[in-house]
C-alpha cells in the first residue's frame, strides 16, 4: 500500500469516530509488515476511561486478527497541529513496534514524521521484564 492509500485510510476514518464529548475525531491506519492494514477511530463514552483512541482501535484489531508486526501508521486528525499520539498509545506501540513509523497529519493533510524513539525516549517494554534483565 503506498503512503497516500493510508493517509487516505486514515481520514477517511475521521467519519467513522464517535466523539460527542471532546468534539475531536481522529483516524488511524496501520500497515503491518506482512501488508496488511488495519484501521481504527476514536470511540468516546461518557465514563472517559472507558473510551478508546483511534491508534489503539487499530493496534488492538490487528492483534485480534493475529498480527503483531507494525511497521508504520498514519494518525489523522482535523485540527491546525499534527495528530500525534497520547501516552498510553505510545507505550502500546512500544509493545509491538519499539522502531514504529509514526506518520501524523494536521487538517490540511500536512504531515510530520516520527520514529516511536523520538515520542517515546528510553522506553519501558517486554524486554525489561526478561529474568536476565532483572539480574
Amino acid at each position: 500500500m503506498t503512503l497516500d492509500e493510508l493517509k487516505a485510510l486514515a481520514v477517511s476514518m475521521l467519519d467513522q469516530a464517535y466523539c460527542p464529548y471532546s468534539h475531536f475525531p481522529v483516524g488511524a491506519a496501520l500497515e503491518c509488515a506482512d501488508g496488511a492494514v488495519f484501521t481504527g477511530c476514536n470511540v468516546e463514552n461518557a465514563a472517559y476511561p472507558a473510551g478508546i483512541c483511534a491508534e489503539r482501535n487499530a493496534i488492538f484489531h490487528a492483534v485480534s486478527e493475529g498480527h503483531t508486526a507494525f511497521i508504520r501508521i498514519v494518525i489523522a486528525g482535523r485540527g491546525a497541529d499534527f495528530c500525534v499520539p497520547c501516552g498510553v498509545c505510545r507505550q502500546v506501540m512500544r509493545e509491538f513496534a519499539p522502531e514504529l513509523e509514526i506518520i501524523c497529519l494536521n487538517g490540511a493533510g500536512e504531515s510530520r514524521t516520527f520514529t516511536l524513539p523520538e515520542l517515546l525516549p528510553h522506553s519501558f517494554g517486554p524486554d525489561h521484564l526478561s529474568h536476565e534483565a532483572n539480574m
